[in-house]
């Protein structure tokens, strides 16, 4: 079949490689435009786009499909089929409708549950047991496509976004070459989505913030969810400023004390109910490091609290407990 395919990220660069090795032929990569990264702000290419440059794929990184000029391109391919992997930009009815056989996207849920951005992060927020990969015929409404083929998945518990991203990545990109061969054969029942949907949304740094007031087990969630981007938060005062540490691993923990209070010199951390143990964090312009290598050089006494999500434009607040 004629693709092309449409991705950004890492995620996506196991399907791309699955299409390839089925003998598919690739007309076209899209992937977004390089964007600043690092110290020197040099323009870098997306994972995608330095994986199809290597496999001496032709690729296109137009600023938006939605202008004039990308549609005609897009459509002067005379394509059987796109296949869109976490591509990043909203495509237009006349861009899905290009190719002879559709549009088809890899999704990281069990549609309708977590349609939208992040629904990798947003199950594991939720303290969902199962999830799953899919590929879904795309629509003009988001995630509401027919469902083309799925594969079940466990979160495990001690997964984290970045761990259960690279199983899924794998698990849906060995989903491709049946899912094409069913759509090109024909005759084939595309399954329609049931049930109440819900909406991964984007996840704001806000959000991202650690409320201690809650369960351990929704911390330890939210805090896996999260990791290694854009990752749980909380503020730890440094020379009478608030410092912004990352919480990118933890595990539930014994322990009793108000919510946010440091219970120990291993970083076991009250809530709500129980507690937890940070086990890797990232401070401003560090490396992610242990726990416990960072307390070597940045100690954290037992008996702060840490504060909890405030209100905007409140002053930030952290005492030492009693």
């Amino acid at each position: 079949m004629r693709l092309a395919f449409m991705g950004t990220p890492d995620f996506a660069v196991p399907s791309l490689a699955e299409l390839i090795a089925s003998g598919h032929e690739i007309v076209a990569v899209y992937s977004q435009p390089p964007r600043p990264k690092g110290r020197g702000q040099k323009l870098t290419p997306s994972p995608v786009h330095a994986f199809a440059e290597a496999m001496g794929l032709p690729v296109f990184t137009p600023e938006s499909m939605k202008a004039a000029e990308a549609v005609d391109v897009f459509k002067s391919l005379d394509l059987d089929a796109a296949c869109v992997v976490a591509y990043g930009q909203i495509l237009k009815p006349e861009v899905l409708e290009a190719p002879r056989l559709g549009c088809f996207n890899l999704h990281g849920s069990l549609l309708p549950r977590w349609r939208g951005a992040a629904p990798i992060q947003r199950a594991i927020m939720a303290g969902d047991r199962q999830t799953g990969a899919q590929i879904m015929r795309m629509s003009e409404g988001l995630d509401e496509g027919a469902i083309i083929l799925s594969e079940l998945m466990d979160i495990h518990a001690d997964d984290t976004a970045a761990s259960l991203g690279d199983r899924m990545a794998h698990v849906g990109a060995a989903l491709w070459p049946r899912a094409l061969a069913a759509i090109e054969r024909g005759g084939f029942t595309e399954t329609q989505q049931t049930g109440e949907p819900t909406y991964a949304k984007k996840i704001t740094s806000a959000e991202a913030r650690i409320d201690w007031s809650r369960p351990a087990a929704e911390v330890d969630a939210h805090i896996r969810g999260l990791s290694p981007f854009p990752g749980a938060w909380f503020e730890v005062e440094a020379d009478g400023e608030p410092v912004r540490v990352k919480a990118l691993m933890s595990v539930l923990a014994e322990g009793e004390g108000g919510p946010g209070q440091v219970l120990d010199d291993a970083l076991t951390i009250a809530c709500g109910d129980g507690a937890v143990r940070l086990t890797r964090v990232q401070r401003p312009g560090k490396a992610a490091q242990s726990a416990e290598e960072m307390l070597r050089g940045f100690p954290v006494p037992v008996g702060t609290i840490l504060s909890g999500p405030r209100s905007e434009g409140s002053a930030f607040s952290t005492r030492r407990g009693l």
